[in-house]
Formats: C-alpha cells, structure tokens, sequence
C-alpha cells in the first residue's frame, strides 16, 4: 500500500485529491497539510511514501518544504502538484529533491499513474514544463551571478538567508543565531532590499537557486 500525504492551501483541493487517490486500489491517502510547516510535522507523524505538495503556500513554500522533507526524510518522495509553470518554480522545486513535476488540471489516470511511480522511484515530468526544464538545465549557471549576489550581502546575512531559505522563522533564526528578534527582522529587510526582492519566498528562491542553501 503506497500511504500519501497531501499538501495544498486550499481545502477543496485536498479534498478532492483525497476523493481521486483514496479510491484507487493500492493507494492510501493519510493526511493532508494545508502548508509546508504543517507537511513537515505530518511527515514525521505518518511517515508517508509520497508527498503530494502544492508550491505556493503561506507559512512554509513548497520548495522550502521539499528540501527539508528529502534531507530529513530522503526515503519519502516529493510529487510536486501545482499551477506554477514558469521555470524559476520548476528549476527550484527540482533542485531543492523533488521527484517529479505536475500541473493542477493533469488527466485523473496520469496523476495515479504518477503518483504510483513516484513511489517506485520514476520521475514523472509534465510535457507542458518539460521543454522549461530543459532550457534550464542546458543553460550554464553563470559563477559571476552568484558572485554578484554574494557580494552584495554580508555574511551575517548570508547567515540569515540561508536560514530564511531552510522556513525558519525570525523567531527560529534568531534563537540559532543568538540575535535578538528585531535584529533577525532588520537583517531580513535588508536582505530583501539588497537583492531586489518582494518576499521571503522570492529570497529563498534566490538562494537555492545559486547552491547558498545544502
């Protein structure tokens, strides 16, 4: 029996994907999280063969939560399920251990399909974002980019936002860095203004993308 766990804001896609999967033989649905924080805590409780996670979360992003999930948890796999197509999403989501690549709207039969392989080991990558995929991979990180991005920033906030891009929160950071909670949050802002970003989701975008988070 492949046990899977479901990972999406939205309530009545959970329950949808739960009314698909669960009536499939050889698939058991056991929980489903609405953020990355909260799949992370499933995880560890249900200990899931499959994670089905949606990308654009609040709290805890998908990407975040999928490297977290396979460093701490590399026997379950990452089936990621989401709208987001443009190649920042799927370079990041696949960098950060994601097994395969899906888009909300994928054929009932192809998503169980894909599900069951993932949990054999197959990588299942939608056509709509392959050829993104391989664009991105063909297309040589540059090191003076990432140079570039590191000169911009301190190394105390190199510190914060390789952090930032594991889901701690100010609160965590701070602890592991012995700063107060206000210095955590100025470190932040001006992370963000430095490197020209709206969010911490964008930042810790950045940072995975240019190998600054393991």
């Amino acid at each position: 029996m492949i046990r899977v766990l479901i990972c999406d804001d939205q309530w009545i896609v959970c329950e949808g994907l739960e009314a698909i999967l669960d009536n499939v033989s050889g698939l058991e649905v056991v929980g489903c999280a609405n953020d990355g924080a909260e799949a992370l805590e499933k995880v560890a409780q249900l200990h899931p063969d499959v994670v089905l996670m949606d990308l654009r979360m609040p709290v805890m992003n998908g990407v975040q939560a999928t490297q977290q999930i396979t460093t701490k948890y590399p026997e379950v796999k990452v089936l990621v399920l989401t709208t987001y197509g443009a190649d920042e999403w799927v370079f990041d989501a696949l960098r950060s251990g994601a097994a395969g690549y899906l888009l909300k709207g994928t054929p009932r039969a192809n998503l169980i399909a894909a599900v069951k392989g993932t949990a054999t080991g197959e990588s299942h990558i939608d056509p709509k974002v392959a050829g993104t995929l391989l664009k991105s991979l063909s297309r040589p990180q540059d090191p003076a980019e990432k140079s570039l991005l590191l000169a911009k920033l301190s190394a105390r906030e190199l510190d914060v936002l390789r952090l930032l891009a594991q889901g701690l929160n100010n609160t965590d950071i701070a602890k592991r860095l012995y700063l107060s909670h206000g210095t955590v949050r100025n470190y932040v802002s001006a992370i963000l203004t430095k490197l020209n970003v709206e969010d911490r989701t964008q930042a810790a975008l950045l940072a995975t993308r240019y190998g600054l988070v393991r």
